[in-house]
């Protein structure tokens, strides 16, 4: 079997977001949806919509989010969507926010390992393809985001969210937090999740992974730590596996001294058994190989 390309520059540079992606040698078709974080309230770390701009541009897509569920202000489509005019989003850009109405789209997970349905934001039906553009850095409960996050808890509405969370539990965001899982069963529901996104899409997606502000905490985090390692590069891959490793990897690889803190925080929360749990169900490969440009 072929392994999968993960291409990497190391220059941080809109432009070489774009041509991280043109390396991939895909053109998504039709309307494309680009998924990525709008960044929490007081979050000092996730991508600006400056940052992104010339890319969305180059692609002429729509920008999609979920809302949350946790306090803060992206749990309701009120506060959200004030949020997004706030963060400058929606001044550039078309943006759905793709749960901001009811029903959830409902769909099957016939091999998940947890979980065997998903609940994702209906508007994803508007879509014929995908670009998943991750800012990577730690999590507080998955012990890392990038490609896999996004699109399991990122692309679930917040029932699907809770769903998740609770590995299957409640779709209830309020009675969510009361009894969570044991640790693996919810990673290996992020997994299961984020394949029902991938087989929707049928192959119709593309990968890019953002390394800088690489804090132990995610966006959606009001009060984060600053950043402890400096920025590592740009890596584009269509496969979300293989992309989420290939950062892994650069992170052990890394001589900074703050790695140890982060890596610190993917163990203590078995971080990566989200990659080895989506490698099993066959949707991506741990095997790749890392392309300089």
């Amino acid at each position: 079997m072929e392994k999968a390309k993960v291409y990497f520059i190391r220059e941080l540079t809109p432009e070489n977001v774009i041509k991280a992606y043109e390396a991939l040698g895909k053109k998504l078709e039709g309307n494309i949806a680009i998924k990525l974080h709008s960044g929490e309230k007081g979050n000092q770390n996730y991508l600006r919509p400056e940052f992104v701009k010339p890319m969305i541009d180059y692609i002429g897509g729509t920008v999609v989010e979920c809302n949350t569920a946790y306090g803060g202000e992206r749990n309701t489509t009120e506060k959200h969507q004030k949020l997004i005019e706030e963060h400058g989003w929606n001044q550039y850009f078309k943006f759905d926010l793709m749960d901001a109405e009811g029903p959830d789209l409902k769909v099957e997970i016939p091999n998940g390992k947890v979980i065997h349905e998903n609940y994702l934001g209906k508007d994803i039906q508007n879509y014929d393809s995908m670009i998943v553009l991750s800012h990577f850095k730690g999590h507080p409960m998955g012990g890392f985001g990038g490609a896999l996050k996004q699109l399991s808890i990122g692309c679930a509405s917040t029932a699907g969210k809770a769903y998740i969370h609770s590995a299957g539990r409640t779709t209830d965001q309020y009675n969510l937090w009361n009894d969570l899982p044991k640790q693996d069963a919810f990673l290996e529901s992020m997994a299961d999740a984020a394949s029902s996104v991938v087989n929707y899409f049928q192959g119709n997606m593309a990968f890019v992974n953002i390394m800088c502000n690489m804090s132990v905490d995610c966006d959606c985090c009001a009060v984060a730590e600053d950043p402890c390692m400096k920025d590592i590069g740009i890596l584009a891959s269509t496969d979300p596996v293989a992309i989420d490793q290939a950062c892994i990897d650069l992170v052990k690889a890394s001589n900074d001294p703050g790695k140890e803190h982060f890596l610190e925080r993917v163990n203590s929360r078995h971080g990566t058994h989200t990659i080895d749990a989506a490698a099993e169900l066959g949707f991506g490969s741990k095997e790749y190989e890392l392309i300089e440009l």
